[in-house]
């Protein structure tokens, strides 16, 4: 058992145990089945999966499914009761699906067949069970049940056959309708088993009987007459076997009394039923039930009464096939029993089934056809049993007027006349014959063509006796008349003549069987078909007359021998003909075609050689002899094979021979004028006229009487239509074979035509003798011009000498000068001139002959050739004038050098400027084709004279034009004249002369493009010049060149004529062959011609240039070191002329791999050329920018190239150098850089360089603050254009823009955000920002850019050591940012930075010591640790700054710079540069500048808190210096000042020492001036007990501020001093100098200031009022 069985088995022995519900209420069964029941329902579960899974996933192979049904089988066949019962056990479980119950039936099936006889109580059961599936109501799927359950009962009647009748036969009872598979099986049973069921037979039929007033469906009925259909069919199987049967029932005449009732039945009520699917039952069941009633005499006369109803259902829409073939059965009974239908029913058969043949068949009949067969098998019947009445009935139908009814009703004829029937006798076709006769008269071609089929079957059916007379002259009527309609018929009746062949293709099927059947024929019909061949135009019907001829004359010739023998005579070898001379000739000139009309000439041949004694005796023998000869050419050959020159040659042989058994006679003289009279019977042109020429010309030559034959020749002069090429060209013909042998008769005939027609010389347009065909001057003048040069081809060589220029050649030249030289008239002087040329050169011995015409004729030649159209060919002119100038030249006297090329440009020109045919344009193609050879001919003729280098560049020269062409047809040409050029001069030089310098290169250049032309015969010939080049090339420098080579180069030619796509890849092959044969400068002359020629032709040319640049530079780059420039500089000049842009690629990728190697020198040349906006160069710079690795290369040199100008000047040490160190413009090298920026790749951000991309901007922003006038590339840019430069087109701009792009390319959104919220990109575009900008720039790159600030750092330093200022102070600017982080430390660079910043503090541009003293200040932000290693660097290059005079920018950052590195020292740090810079610090508290001010404040306080103990001391004298203007100061006008002022003096008072001032100024509440006021108060009045003195000096030096710059000083000052002189003591007010002090406040009244004035008027009266104390106070005073 296999796995899968094996898997089923256990999957039905290990099932659950537990039992559907459904089982329960089954009766039970053994308790020892041994669980099969539950085996057979796991399997049948599988099955039913399995169904499931396939109507899901569709259809496959059911493995599965069909091993479980092995299984259930296999087991029965060892239990079979126990798995029938568990079959249908499973049968009763209520709702189980449809499937599953057909699986089950289906294997109780096989179950049945496999084991035969089953135990009856399980059969019983079965067959109850199924009975009842059987009988219930068939739906969808219970009609599916219901027919599986039958097949299953008619499986059990094999071998219980009364059991399962038993059970049908009790559910079929009478007058009670029964289920519809009741019947079905009954019917199966039947079938299947003839001998048992026979016995029921009977009752069955009879009870069926019962039921069929009460089946009214449509189905039942159906059912019904398919099971009566199968009883039929069962009761003829029995009868036939008969003798096999045990129990003999009923004889056949029992069983027809017993079905005839029911036949009544089904015809006189179920037949009528509206249901066409009912009608169809009954009529298909009426066959097998009629075979059993029409045997019967008595019955066959009641089914006779039943035709009527069976005809009428002819009308309804029921298929005609079924009804008709019941009528045919029933017909042909009565004609075997000879018992006819009653002949009253006759005329309803006859209409029905006439009408059927003589109309079209509905639509929805789908068996039309084999319906007429039936019909036609009907009336044959008809035809036996009542001839007469039918004849009658087919007489009455023809005389209707019908074409259809007429062709019908002769069709029938014809069917009934062909029936070979013993009973048809002579009358019946007497009277078939007679209504034949009676449509002869009709001309339509149909009722023609029926009644000739009737006479072909009259004859074929042996009745030829019956057809002479009226039926030979119908069939010789009709051959005639479709003859003619054929040969006179219309284009626009196309119909009608489709149907006049069909009436002549059978005429002709006729003639044939006439004349192969009927014997005696009438001397009348053979001479109608003789005279047929004589007179017919219409020759595709001339095989089969001859043909049928042939068997005529072969009948009557063996009935007369037969005579003869009976008579005893001798005559019998004559057939009445025509003239003899005149078939002869007809059948000579017809026989030039022998293949046309189904091979007529063997026909024509056979029909010669049995006629051969009645056409002439003489020549018998040998036409006994040579015509077998001749068919056997024939039949060895078809129309595909044969020869046309050959076989002519054949039959002219045969005329010969012919000719020579009648010599002496007038024979040949009496044929001629035969052959002369056919000439107007066949159209111009035919191959039939054209050998009728041949003949006539040999027959006249072989003529006796010279007198007779001119006046022959006259008469076919005069009588030809010289307009018609083709006569012409026959008359010609016929006038030069007939002098062979009549040269003197032909020349006067000549001479008298020309005396004749002179006298009309004025009008040439006499109809002498056609009037049909008027003749032309120029017409007549050429024929006669051919006729001359005729006489000379033809004549004797010696009468040729003496008479080729006179008269001959001055006849002709005098035609073609006097008449108006049309194009005939030119073709047929050519003609002449080339005839007459030929007839010189083929005589052998012409001594020292000069042709004295020669130079008349090439004048008139080339007169021609330049008069000839150059846009098109439309006749042979040229072609025949460059043949004529062929010939000529080879005839003496030769023709001189500067003629031969005056010649041959004319020609060249001439011939390739001619538009090429079209493809179906065969004439114009052979036109086109003859006249290339013919200029190849003369080219090869005149060229043999001036074979050398220069004659071949010459004329190579002279091809270029044409070979670089636009027009396709024209570089074709050209090519292939330069081939044979080539293979002329290679041929005819060798080796001998070698070509120029360069020559080789300049010659390859030029057709190398030509190998992937459009065209494939340009790229072929263009491949052949190549390697005729090439052969030559190695051949003269004695290179290598190998046999391999040519056989790359043959397998690249082979590859040229595949597809265009495959074409460069073979021509970069073939280029890379020829590469290796090139010196350099052979090289360069490839490549500048390569290069001059893109553009000049089309796409695919230019496409080929580029590539063979590619490959030569590919293949010897490194090679063209010396040649690099001149190369690029060619491919540069032609680039911006190049339209397409794969091609521009394709120069482009040759210029980037010349880079490669040569990258300096490539670099300069392409940086000295137009601006990168010119799109050629931009193209050339996108593509460095798509080679990622070769564009960051690129960027390096460009970069350097700037980076140039801020370095020393080099010296050279390479050529390389000296590229790389040329000078170029910064504005296109920048203008470079940023459209490489902007192209590359956006992934490649560029990291590496991005710190070398920055710096060398940065620089070039530094230097471009100047005019950019002098720029080069502005100068070509005003040369080139009319407008101005763009403004986007500047220094500044473009580097802008290239920053813009690099930051973007970052990735970074947020930097790039930043820089434009910043504003760094205006800033540094501004001139007065630039600095501001590059810092802002620098401080954003150090924040972002982690990781890249060393390499920056490192330009940086470089740039603040150049020699260029801006680039000093840029980067300057940068490193002043770089100072304040910690990236110069961390790098180990902030020692040369230092350094670097140290000189730039000593340079004379105050910007970079500006920047240099910032940057060393923010050492202190970016590395404070190393602020006390450089203090001393520090503090000296601040202290200078603010000691500098004449600066204010120095002092301010110096104090900026202190204020930093102040933070970072400590006290003892600073030493002496302590003092140095407190002093200098206080210098600036009274600067007119804000920002000096604000400074030296803020520096004062750092100053302050840095001091400890050693300085305290000196930092307090400070103080007191600098404490008038700090407390002034309170009142700056500059706010920040002001602040700052009070901020450092705050920081300052504890240096007084003084508690309470401290605690003075850190108690106050007070808010602005308040606050100052009462600080000032408070200090002087503690100065006042402390330090009077100071306090005096305060007030001196306070007043000193009064006639200050700054109004809001003035006014501090006023208050101050009030408040000082309130506090002062009499002591020192004594000392004061009160008129000046009074003086100094008045002067103030006169302040534009309102707010001064009011502050010195309060001044003044303190003033006053102490000047009073002050005088009481004195001794004066008291006194």
């Amino acid at each position: 058992m296999t796995e899968p069985e094996e898997e089923m088995a256990e999957a039905a022995i290990d099932s659950n145990e537990d039992l559907l519900e459904e089982t329960e209420e089954l009766e039970p069964l053994e308790q020892d089945d041994g669980g099969t029941f539950q085996q057979v329902k796991n399997l049948l579960n599988i099955m039913d999966s399995e169904s499931a899974k396939m109507d899901t996933a569709g259809a496959g192979l059911d493995m599965r499914k069909t091993l479980a049904s092995v299984i259930i089988t296999e087991k029965a066949s060892t239990e079979p009761c126990v798995v029938m019962n568990a079959l249908i056990r499973c049968l009763q479980v209520p709702q189980i699906s449809t499937q599953r119950r057909i699986n089950i039936y289906n294997i109780l099936q096989e179950i049945i067949q496999q084991e035969g006889e089953l135990e009856e109580p399980c059969v019983q059961r079965l067959v109850a069970i199924a009975s009842q599936e059987m009988r219930e109501l068939p739906k969808m799927e219970g009609y599916v049940r219901a027919e599986v359950a039958s097949d299953t009962l008619v499986a059990l009647s094999r071998n219980h056959f009364s059991l399962v009748m038993y059970e049908l036969q009790h559910h079929l009872k009478p007058l009670d309708l029964t289920d519809e598979f009741v019947i079905i099986t009954l019917a199966k049973l039947a079938h299947g088993n003839v001998f048992e069921f026979m016995p029921y037979m009977g009752i069955t039929l009879a009870t069926i009987f019962t039921m069929l007033r009460l089946a009214n469906e449509a189905k039942m009925r159906q059912v019904i007459c398919g099971a009566m259909e199968t009883f039929c069919e069962t009761v003829q199987f029995y009868l036939k076997h008969l003798e096999d049967s045990v129990y003999p029932v009923m004889t056949e005449e029992q069983f027809a009394i017993k079905l005839f009732p029911m036949y009544r039945y089904f015809m006189t009520v179920w037949l009528k039923n509206h249901n066409p699917e009912v009608k169809l039952g009954v009529i298909k069941s009426l066959q097998p039930m009629l075979n059993l009633l029409l045997p019967n005499d008595d019955l066959r006369e009641q089914v006779y009464d039943y035709i009527p109803l069976l005809l009428a259902e002819y009308q309804g829409s029921l298929e005609a096939l079924f009804i008709t073939q019941v009528l045919r059965q029933i017909l042909e009974v009565s004609v075997i029993t000879s018992t006819p239908v009653p002949q009253m029913q006759l005329h309803t058969i006859f209409t029905e089934l006439h009408v059927q043949v003589c109309t079209k068949a509905p639509a929805q009949q789908q068996y039309s056809s084999q319906n007429l067969m039936e019909i036609v098998h009907c009336f044959i019947a008809l035809a036996r049993s009542y001839p007469k009445e039918l004849v009658k009935f087919f007489l009455s139908q023809t005389e209707m007027n019908k074409e259809a009814t007429r062709v019908g009703t002769l069709s029938l004829i014809r069917a009934v006349v062909s029936a070979d029937e013993p009973r048809m006798n002579i009358k019946t076709i007497y009277l078939a014959i007679r209504v034949v006769k009676n449509t002869l008269s009709d001309t339509r071609p149909k009722v023609r063509m029926a009644v000739l089929r009737i006479i072909g079957q009259l004859v074929l059916s042996g009745f030829q006796d019956r057809i002479k007379g009226w039926g030979l002259k119908y069939v010789s009527v009709q051959l005639t008349l479709s003859t003619y309609k054929l040969t006179n018929r219309r284009d626009s009746y196309y119909q009608r003549d489709l149907e006049e062949k069909m009436v002549h293709k059978v005429t002709m099927d006729i003639v044939r069987i006439i004349t192969s059947s009927v014997s005696g024929m009438t001397n009348e019909f053979w001479v109608r078909l003789l005279c047929y061949i004589m007179e017919t135009d219409f020759t595709e019907t001339l095989t089969p007359i001859c043909i049928s001829l042939t068997n005529l004359a072969e009948q009557q010739l063996h009935t007369e021998d037969v005579q003869d023998v009976h008579n005893g005579s001798g005559r019998g070898r004559h057939v009445d003909l025509p003239t003899p001379h005149k078939l002869l000739a007809r059948l000579l000139v017809l026989m030039s075609s022998p293949y046309k009309g189904e091979g007529r000439g063997v026909a024509m041949l056979n029909l010669l050689r049995i006629l051969s004694h009645s056409i002439a005796p003489a020549m018998a023998d040998t036409w006994e002899l040579e015509i077998p000869l001749l068919v056997k050419y024939l039949e060895e050959h078809t129309e595909f094979t044969w020869n046309q020159k050959t076989w002519e040659d054949k039959l002219i042989q045969f005329l010969r021979n012919s000719l020579k058994k009648t010599r002496g006679s007038n024979w040949s003289l009496r044929l001629s004028k035969e052959l002369n009279n056919q000439i107007e019977s066949f159209d111009s042109p035919s191959l039939e006229k054209g050998f009728l020429y041949r003949a006539l010309g040999f027959t006249l030559a072989t003529g006796l009487e010279a007198d007779k034959v001119e006046v022959l020749l006259l008469e076919l002069l005069y009588k030809t239509d010289y307009g018609n090429d083709f006569d012409r060209e026959g008359v010609l013909l016929c006038f030069g074979l007939c002098a062979r042998g009549q040269v003197n008769t032909v020349l006067n005939v000549l001479h008298d035509f020309e005396e004749r027609i002179q006298e009309s010389e004025q009008s040439w347009q006499m109809g002498a003798w056609r009037k049909d065909h008027p003749w032309r001057r120029e017409t007549v003048k050429g024929a006669l011009m051919v006729m001359y040069s005729c006489v000379a081809t033809y004549c004797h060589p010696q009468m040729l000498l003496t008479h080729v220029d006179k008269p001959l050649t001055a006849k002709i030249i005098h035609h073609y000068t006097s008449s108006c030289q049309d194009v005939c008239l030119k073709m047929a002087f050519m003609k002449s001139v080339m005839q007459i040329a030929n007839a010189i050169r083929n005589i052998t011995d012409l001594e020292d002959f000069q042709f004295a015409q020669k130079m008349t004729l090439t004048a008139i030649l080339m007169a021609i050739i330049k008069a000839e159209s150059t846009y098109s060919l439309i006749s042979p002119v040229r072609a025949m004038a460059m043949d004529a100038l062929s010939h000529l030249s080879k005839v003496k006297p030769f023709y001189s050098i500067e003629e031969n090329s005056e010649l041959m440009d004319v020609c060249i020109h001439s011939l390739i400027s001619l538009q090429p045919p079209g493809e179906d344009n065969e004439p114009s193609k052979t036109l086109h084709t003859n006249a290339r050879h013919s200029l190849e001919q003369l080219m090869e003729s005149l060229m043999q004279r001036q074979l050398d280098p220069k004659g071949l560049q010459e004329m190579v020269h002279l091809l270029e034009k044409w070979i670089l062409s636009e027009r396709e047809w024209e570089r074709e040409k050209a090519m292939k004249l330069h081939l044979h050029l080539m293979q002329i001069y290679v041929q005819s030089i060798g080796v001998c002369i070698p070509l120029k310098l360069g020559q080789f290169g300049t010659l390859v250049g030029l057709i190398a493009p030509c190998t992937c032309d459009s065209h494939k015969r340009t790229r072929l010939a263009s491949m052949d010049v190549l390697s005729s080049l090439l052969d030559l090339h190695a051949s003269q420098t004695c290179s290598s060149w190998d046999a391999s080579k040519e056989l790359e180069l043959a397998g690249c030619k082979e590859d040229l004529q595949g597809l265009d796509v495959e074409i460069f890849r073979t021509s970069a092959r073939i280029a890379k062959v020829a590469c290796m044969q090139f010196n350099c400068d052979e090289v360069v002359s490839l490549i500048q011609k390569l290069c001059e020629n893109i553009g000049a032709v089309d796409l695919q040319h230019d496409q080929a240039s580029v590539t063979w640049i590619d490959t030569f530079l590919q293949m010897r780059v490194k090679e063209l070191d010396d040649k690099v420039a001149e190369i690029l500089g060619t491919i540069l000049v032609h680039l911006p002329t190049v339209d397409h842009l794969e091609v521009r690629g394709l120069l482009i990728e040759g210029i980037l791999r010349l880079a490669h190697y040569h990258q300096e020198t490539v670099l300069t040349a392409l940086l000295r050329q137009l601006l990168p906006m010119e799109s050629h160069l931009m193209e050339v710079w996108l593509a460095v920018a798509d080679n990622v690795p070769f564009a960051r290369m690129m960027l390096h040199r460009l970069m350097g190239r700037l980076q140039l100008r801020f370095t020393p000047r080099a010296s050279a040490i390479s050529k390389a150098d000296i590229w790389r160190l040329a000078a170029v413009d910064p504005l296109m090298t920048l203008c470079t850089i940023h459209l490489l920026i902007e192209k590359m790749d956006k992934d490649e951000k560029l990291l590496d360089l991005f710190p070398d991309l920055i710096y060398t901007f940065l620089l070039q922003l530094s230097t471009s603050q100047g005019p950019e006038a002098a720029s080069p590339i502005l100068k070509t840019w005003r040369l080139v254009h009319t407008g101005t430069l763009p403004e986007e087109m500047n220094l500044k701009r473009i580097t802008i823009k290239s920053m813009q792009l690099l930051f973007k390319r970052l990735n970074s959104e947020r930097l790039v955000e930043t820089l434009e919220e910043q504003g760094v990109w205006d800033l540094l575009e501004s001139g007065s920002t630039f600095l501001q900008g590059v810092g802002l720039l620098a401080r954003l790159y150090v924040r972002n850019m982690e990781g890249y600030g060393r390499r920056l750092s490192e330009l940086v330093l470089r740039g603040m050591d150049s020699e260029v200022l801006g680039c000093r102070v840029s980067s300057t600017v940068v490193c002043v940012e770089f100072m304040s982080d910690p990236i110069l430390y961390q790098a180990k660079l902030l020692k040369p930075a230092v350094l670097l910043l140290e000189k730039g503090v000593g340079q004379q541009d105050e910007v970079l010591r500006v920047l240099s003293l910032r940057a060393l200040g923010n050492m202190a932000l970016g590395a404070p640790k190393k602020v006390r290693r450089y203090r001393k660097l520090l503090l000296e290059k601040c202290l200078c700054s603010l000691r500098e005079p004449s600066s204010t920018s120095m002092p301010s950052e110096a104090m900026d710079t202190l204020a930093k590195i102040l933070a970072e020292l400590r006290e003892g740090d600073m030493g002496s540069f302590f003092e140095a810079i407190s002093e200098q610090c206080r210098v600036f508290f009274d600067n007119e500048r804000e920002q000096l001010r604000l400074k030296a404040f803020l520096l004062f306080g750092k100053l302050a808190n840095v001091v400890r103990i050693s300085k305290k001391y000196f930092f307090k004298e400070e103080v007191k210096k600098a404490w008038v203007p700090l407390m002034l100061h309170f009142q700056d006008p500059c706010s920040d000042a002001a602040q700052a002022c009070m901020a450092t003096m705050y920081q300052c008072v504890h240096f007084w020492g003084w508690k309470a001032l401290e605690d003075s100024s850190g108690r106050s509440d007070a808010v602005g001036a308040d606050q100052t006021t009462v600080f000032q108060t408070t200090f002087c009045s503690i100065l006042t007990q402390k330090k009077p003195a100071l306090l005096y000096s305060f007030l001196l030096e306070t007043m000193t501020y009064v006639k200050s710059n700054f109004s809001t000083i003035r006014l501090a000052s006023c208050d101050l001093a009030g408040i000082i002189m309130k506090q002062m003591s009499a002591h020192y007010l004594k000392k004061l100098d009160f008129p000046a002090l009074r003086n100094s406040l008045q002067e103030l009244q006169l302040d534009s200031d309102p707010g001064v004035r009011r502050a010195a008027l309060d001044t003044l009266k303190i003033l006053d009022t102490c000047s009073q104390h002050q005088l009481l106070a004195s001794p004066e005073g008291v006194s």
